[in-house]
């Protein structure tokens, strides 16, 4: 069995997407996976599985849509993967709570750091599928818009490490 976290795009967050968590572990529970826990109202479930990444990821979303109506991002990363990600972050030393890791199905395009408008002093680099930001003044008051991001998740550090925790549990 595979360690896996899911990240849906969209869910509880502005008033959109309303998914009770419950309804998550429960749905998870349905399609097979074990030992599901969710994090936070934001959309994180830690699960195991034996199925591959690209087949829980099918999985989840066709669920997502069916109980939605319209489709659901799924990101998946493995208990490894998410590890990687803690261990990749080039904005350690700041706050983890103002650094965000935004979470995509492939690589960010090679053109990321053009597709950029709003910037003022964030800081921002590229991972194997995130881009991490750090934002020095927080998030609520940044205008940042990164183009490449637009089909991504993103999560503070503080969630990556406890689902990252969770995962290797």
């Amino acid at each position: 069995m595979t360690n896996y976290v899911a990240l849906l795009r969209a869910v509880n967050v502005g008033g959109t997407g309303k998914l009770p968590m419950a309804e998550l572990r429960a749905m998870c529970q349905s399609l097979g996976f074990a030992n599901v826990r969710t994090y936070i109202a934001s959309g994180n479930v830690v699960f195991s599985s034996k199925l591959s990444e690209t087949a829980v990821k099918k999985k989840l979303e066709r669920a997502l849509e069916t109980y939605a109506g319209k489709p659901v991002g799924v990101v998946i990363r493995t208990a490894a993967e998410l590890a990687a990600v803690l261990d990749a972050n080039p904005f350690k030393s700041a706050a983890a709570n103002r650094t965000v890791a935004i979470f995509l199905d492939a690589p960010p395009p090679a053109d990321t750091l053009t597709g950029i408008s709003g910037q003022q002093i964030e800081e921002i680099a590229l991972g194997v599928r995130e881009i991490y930001v750090h934002y020095g003044n927080g998030i609520a008051n940044s205008k940042l818009k990164i183009a490449a991001a637009r089909t991504g998740t993103a999560r503070n550090m503080n969630t990556v490490t406890t689902l990252a925790e969770w995962a290797v549990a």
